[in-house]
């Protein structure tokens, strides 16, 4: 085994334990913090919502479990902010973990939800036509106000983001970026949708949705393409924010900044894709 492929490996088994452990988290809560400039984390331990706040209003991303609108609510007070000002809803990825409170808040907010075509179906009923946990994992059904495409830009304020689909995850799955200028630095800043496969994902043999193999090659490939300064992601345990920040600790963004982890990140999930796909492909049928 070469060096490299070890490594990966190592890398690999570090975020599956590091997800089932932090499964446990999914609802505990965890202090707001500043990520840089107007970006700042507002979820859970593990389940990351995301807040951009903007003069003009803000934007939400993701949410968590059913239960986490008032903790959402509580956390963005604490940064001097309302759940009330939020504006534009978006997901990364319309799984029930991430999804659940969407309705509840853009209710309470008048926000418009915006997502991609295929996420949007999923989000719309509720997770019942979602291809891998339709009918087993649910959440209440948001509508939504506007589709968003590969490239399509989203802007508030003086806030602009831009939507690059990342498939695979789910079929509509997403990531942001935006440039955040403070002081003499510039970052490029990526909120990304990782290339997870599900336990029982099937990715080329019967597959869980046509092209899902195709899908996740796509994501990894541009991933690795992008320029990213400071990546987040939709679990904290995906982007190592518990080594990286410590609650109550002062606000620096640099401690935020990893181009190098966010690649590792890829390599090590796309190994695992590729252990999985040579799986089916051996596998009697």
């Amino acid at each position: 085994m070469t060096t490299l492929r070890a490594t990966l490996l190592c890398v690999l088994l570090l975020l599956t334990a590091g997800a089932d452990a932090a499964r446990d988290k999914w609802a505990e809560p965890f202090p707001a913090f500043r990520i840089v400039g107007n970006l700042y984390g507002v979820g859970t331990h593990d389940l990351s919502v995301f807040l951009i706040t903007t003069d003009d209003g803000h934007i939400l991303i993701n949410t968590g479990l059913a239960d986490s609108t008032p903790l959402i609510r509580e956390n963005i007070a604490s940064l001097g902010f309302r759940l009330e000002d939020v504006k534009i809803l978006l997901t990364q990825q319309a799984h029930w973990d991430h999804t659940a409170a969407l309705a509840e808040i853009k209710s309470l907010t008048g926000a418009q939800m915006w997502a991609t075509h295929d996420d949007a179906r999923v989000l719309e009923d509720g997770g019942r036509s979602d291809p891998h946990f339709g009918g087993k994992e649910l959440f209440p059904p948001v509508a939504v106000d506007r589709l968003l495409a590969d490239g399509d830009t989203v802007t508030l304020g003086d806030a602009t983001l831009t939507v690059h689909l990342h498939p695979g995850h789910t079929e509509g799955s997403s990531s942001y970026s935006m440039v955040v200028h403070e002081g003499e630095h510039t970052y490029r800043v990526l909120i990304a949708n990782m290339g997870t496969v599900n336990a029982g994902k099937r990715l080329a043999v019967d597959p869980t949705y046509p092209g899902a193999a195709a899908d996740f090659a796509y994501t990894y490939t541009t991933q690795k393409a992008m320029p990213v300064d400071i990546w987040v992601a939709a679990h904290g345990s995906q982007y190592g924010l518990h080594d990286k920040y410590t609650p109550g600790q002062p606000y620096d963004p640099q401690r935020f900044v990893d181009p190098q982890g966010f690649v590792r990140a890829i390599e090590a999930l796309e190994q695992k894709f590729l252990s999985t796909l040579a799986g089916e492909r051996i596998a009697p049928q």
